[in-house]
């Protein structure tokens, strides 16, 4: 099971249509878009492939005060995506959004963090059930313990994880027991800096 599947992270908060989000920020995508790439045909292009990405993963998006910026890292990787199909990886262009892109700081950042902090008996559960992907039992045979330790544990852990992104992310639980919240920057996380 994968744990951002446990932890519920993704949950959505926008209810914007991608129509909104067209008339929003169609102009400015275009300019930003253009900035990068002189080609109008490829311009028209990629304004499709972002927009077309911004509708299948709008539902992603937590936090619609962040929509945005969300749009324009999408097509950011949109045309980094083109430069990287069509070998243009060593222009100044190229560099400066990978490095960008490199930057961003998601959920994913902070897990090795949280999983390192967790204490070791829960931790090594953890990381061979949910990192490892192997079966419960395994682990039981593998640490030598009774298989209902091994599920305490990594419930625990799981626990604890939860915990870590509520502390150092200031998530909530909703209704569902999902985590909710918006992500912080790189520079305010507890845990990765």
């Amino acid at each position: 099971m994968l744990l951002s599947s446990i932890l519920g992270i993704g949950v959505c908060f926008i209810f914007m249509e991608t129509s909104q989000i067209w008339r929003s920020y169609h102009s400015d995508i275009r300019n930003f878009i253009r900035s990068k790439v002189k080609d109008d045909q490829v311009v028209d292009d990629l304004i499709q492939e972002t927009f077309v990405k911004v509708h299948l993963n709008k539902d992603t998006l937590r936090d619609d005060t962040k929509i945005k910026s969300w749009v324009f890292t999408i097509a950011r990787n949109t045309i980094y995506d083109f430069f990287k199909e069509n070998k243009y990886l060593n222009t100044p262009v190229v560099e400066k959004i990978s490095e960008e892109i490199e930057n961003i700081h998601t959920e994913k950042d902070c897990l090795p963090g949280l999983i390192n902090n967790l204490p070791k008996k829960y931790g090594e559960a953890l990381f061979l059930s949910d990192i490892v992907g192997m079966k419960q039992k395994q682990i039981a045979q593998q640490l030598d313990m009774p298989l209902p330790t091994v599920k305490s544990q990594v419930q625990r852990a799981r626990k604890l994880i939860i915990q870590g992104y509520m502390k150092c992310c200031n998530y909530t639980l909703n209704e569902k027991g999902k985590l909710v919240g918006v992500r912080k920057e790189k520079e305010d996380c507890k845990i990765c800096n």
